[in-house]
């Protein structure tokens, strides 16, 4: 079975850099085959990757309730049409969740959609998501449960508790979270010891830290997907201390 790690954060946190660095950690160490899931309705994660997105989970979801061809069951259409709106790439593969549901009734779509997925993880050894921040498609349920949750925060006290209200809403959801890890993005080590007291105050596991990196920056303004940071980033190398770490907590679980 895949091991999860959904990576959550309020809105411009990093948290969907984070998740592209952790696919290029994964690739580069050979723990392969990933399935990155983009379960931001704001979905960016493909650009991160530098791959195209030509449908969405909820744009299945639609066909499922409207259009399915007659002649084919619900399950088998919604099936295919998840096996096409996979995007396949040398390995990893990427799910796009889409735009949240709307109006109708979307209940025996979503059981079809967390029957396939529980199938579909199964042949990946990672699996990594970026939720909203939210976590409404973890709330939901469809995904199976979280080996490993990364809430990402900023270097403030407030970025601190809103980080705080999605561990408690982890926490009440019940929804099989094994552990949770906070990590601070665009933080200096000066930072990381100013805020310590009060990361052990809120009680939180800090498994690292990402300085800010002016290469993220000159990546985005030129458009240029940031998997393909160079070794010498300062975010890409504390990316791959912390993954180091997480690889190791999931092999000592084992």
């Amino acid at each position: 079975m895949g091991k999860v790690i959904a990576v959550a954060g309020k809105g411009g946190t990093g948290k969907t850099t984070l998740c592209g660095l952790t696919i290029r950690y994964l690739l580069e160490k050979g723990l392969t085959p990933v399935l990155a899931l983009d379960a931001d309705p704001n979905a960016n994660l493909n650009e991160v990757l530098g791959v195209k997105v030509e449908s969405t989970l909820g744009d299945i979801r639609e066909d499922v309730i409207d259009k399915a061809p007659p002649g084919m069951s619900k399950d088998e259409y919604m099936e295919l049409k998840l096996e096409e709106s996979l995007v396949e790439e040398e390995g990893f593969d990427l799910l796009v969740m889409g735009r949240p549901e709307g109006p109708g009734c979307y209940c025996f779509a979503n059981a079809l959609f967390r029957r396939y997925m529980d199938k579909l993880i199964k042949s990946y050894k990672y699996v990594i998501m970026d939720n909203e921040a939210g976590l409404e498609h973890l709330s939901r349920r469809t995904t199976r449960d979280v080996d490993i949750l990364l809430i990402v925060s900023d270097p403030t006290q407030r970025g601190l508790m809103a980080a705080r209200k999605i561990k408690t809403l982890v926490e009440e959801l019940s929804i099989g979270v094994e552990e949770t890890f906070l990590v601070l993005n665009r933080t200096s080590a000066r930072q990381v010891e100013a805020l310590e007291s009060k990361i052990g105050e809120l009680g939180f596991d800090l498994i690292g830290h990402i300085p800010p990196d002016p290469l993220i920056e000159e990546f985005d303004l030129k458009g240029i997907p940031l998997v393909k940071l160079p070794q010498s980033s300062l975010a890409l190398r504390a990316v791959f201390g912390i993954m180091e770490k997480l690889v190791a907590e999931i092999v000592t679980a084992r």
